[in-house]
């Protein structure tokens, strides 16, 4: 399956074997780790066994866990990943997620990629809930979750295994009849 979402600074693709090296020197970031549950990859092995997991699941007949690789459009580069995990069909919902070097934070880039996977998500897949989560502590996807419209609902307490120690979490969440920014 092909899909290819695109933004005005941004490409949205499905994930390759091309990523590989790529999500390894992103997920060792210790910026990047810090509010990430798996932690830092102990080789790239490790990364390119959840890659080829990725690609398996982004190539099902039926797909209930896109995994997209962020680009610059302009200079062809990896910045980041978005994902969206589809939750019971009957509820028609998600969750969403994405990790982005630390080089390009703060530029804009996660909430224009999150708003367009919510848009993929209600137009596309026609889902009526879009949920995601996030370490209290983590100011940054907290501004990008709220800056797409996103509401938070809940402060669920000792949730996510960080490599700080148990974090509390705080869940967003959007409706598709919802405003969107």
């Amino acid at each position: 399956m092909e899909i290819n979402l695109k933004t005005e600074r941004l490409n949205i693709r499905l994930i390759s074997e091309l990523d590989i090296e790529n999500v390894y020197n992103l997920q060792c970031l210790e910026e990047t780790a810090k509010f990430n549950t798996a932690g830092i990859p102990q080789n790239i092995y490790e990364t390119s066994v959840s890659v080829e997991k990725w690609i398996s699941d982004n190539s099902q007949e039926n797909i209930k866990r896109y995994t997209f690789v962020v680009e610059l459009i302009e200079e062809n580069k990896f910045i980041g990943l978005i994902g969206l995990n589809l939750g019971k069909e009957h509820y028609r919902n998600a969750e969403v997620w994405f990790q982005y070097h630390f080089n390009f934070w703060n530029k804009g880039y996660a909430t224009e990629s999150l708003k367009k996977i919510i848009d993929f998500g209600f137009e596309n897949l026609n889902l009526h809930r879009i949920e995601a989560g996030c370490a209290i502590e983590n100011i940054g996807s907290i501004t990008v979750l709220e800056k797409v419209g996103m509401l938070r609902e809940a402060h669920t307490r000792k949730l996510l295994p960080l490599k700080s120690g148990w974090s509390d979490n705080y869940g967003y969440a959007i409706l598709s009849t919802d405003e969107r920014k």
